[in-house]
């Protein structure tokens, strides 16, 4: 199993507790209380947002590559 790094902008909210997007998957969007909160629900929201995009693939016949980008 291949582990991936996601980028998360993290911004204090309001109203207290953070709110978070990841830049590499914009429906990648949660909140939490706290960091630590909020760091668990965002690696949730990755992963379903990434379940979402596999089994629209899946109905679509269509196929997902992965392509190594050198920083």
């Amino acid at each position: 199993m291949t582990t991936n790094k996601y980028h998360i902008i993290v911004n204090p909210s309001p109203e207290g507790g953070y709110s978070g997007q990841c830049l590499e998957l914009a429906g990648a969007i949660s909140e939490g209380d706290t960091e630590e909160e909020l760091i668990k629900n965002m690696t949730e929201a990755i992963q379903l947002v990434l379940e979402s995009i596999e089994e629209r693939a899946k109905a679509n016949k269509e196929r997902i590559i992965e392509l190594p980008v050198a920083r």
